[in-house]
């Protein structure tokens, strides 16, 4: 695969199209036409963990974009419905990949087209500084599985293009057991933070006094552990010693619900925390913080007006 489209050009879209620019012919699908002008003219700079300027090919429509093999949609999950439309009659000999939080975007692409699809969840982050500039600041993996006419083969492909393009990435024959450990990582970490206005940092960890904030933290991912056995998903990774090793890297990372929530924008919670509870409720297994965090949440979105 040596043609990348990636739909969506925040901070993961930005990440992924300047390093896989490197080692392919990537274009990106932006949102706003004086964005697609800016990366056009001026290329797209990644600093931080990495350090180069990429040039690559940027439009608002996907008809002035060259025909790929790979198209990466990396958009938020607020705007997945939109772009999945956009993308909608487009592309028809592509693979597409999707890399949102939560559970449920592979359904919601699927649903504009035909396309072979790929799942994935990333924990790599960083911070957009400017249309044409994000800085690399969390170098963990994207992981990579089939999901709808692909196979274990494609998902290892595309994994290793993004490892050679400098990034980090890992294939699984099967994603469930991956993505529920991040689901259930995401959905507490995000949820709490967006309430507390915490960054996820040491508080998140501690357990030792009755009002220590990892008690609840840990309560919770028990929760999503029990709707994960109830679903047949052995998880890939425990959820709070996910949470433990994310507070020691020493510096302070702010969710994206948290990110939102200062901006008063909408944040992914229906698509990470209530996919949860949704899927909870489907296997019978009650997740009353969860469900609480998903109604304040809701309601902390309904103040901003």
């Amino acid at each position: 695969m040596k043609r990348i489209c990636v739909a969506g050009a925040g901070v993961i879209g930005s990440l992924l199209a300047g390093h896989l620019a490197r080692v392919a012919d990537v274009s990106v699908l932006a949102r706003r036409d004086e964005h697609a002008r800016a990366l056009n003219e001026h290329g797209l700079r990644v600093s931080g963990r990495s350090d180069f300027t990429a040039a690559l090919t940027a439009a608002t429509d996907p008809a002035a974009l060259p025909e790929p093999d790979l198209v990466v949609v990396a958009c938020k999950g607020t705007d997945l419905e939109q772009v999945a439309s956009r993308l909608e009659g487009h592309f028809p000999g592509a693979t597409v990949m999707t890399v949102q939080n939560g559970l449920g975007a592979e359904e919601i692409v699927g649903a504009h087209g035909d396309w072979p699809l790929l799942s994935s969840v990333t924990f790599m982050s960083g911070t957009r500084r400017e249309d044409t500039h994000v800085e690399y600041i969390l170098d963990t993996a994207t992981w990579i599985g089939p999901y709808r006419g692909t196979t274990p083969a494609v998902a290892h492909e595309v994994a290793d293009l993004i490892v050679s393009s400098g990034l980090k990435a890992e294939a699984f024959d099967d994603l469930r057991p991956a993505q529920w450990s991040k689901l259930i990582f995401n959905a507490t970490v995000n949820a709490v933070a967006a309430l507390t206005e915490l960054p996820h940092d040491f508080h998140f960890a501690q357990t030792e006094q009755l009002g220590d904030l990892g008690n609840l933290v840990r309560d919770l991912v028990d929760e999503g552990k029990a709707a994960a056995a109830a679903a047949g998903i052995e998880l890939w990774e425990d959820p709070w010693e996910m949470n433990i090793l994310a507070t020691q890297r020493g510096h302070r990372h702010y969710p994206s619900m948290l990110e939102d929530v200062e901006a008063h924008r909408p944040t992914e919670i229906e698509t990470i925390t209530g996919s949860l509870v949704r899927e909870a409720q489907r296997v019978g297994v009650p997740v009353p913080l969860h469900t609480a965090l998903y109604r304040l949440v809701k309601a902390k979105e309904a103040s901003y007006s």
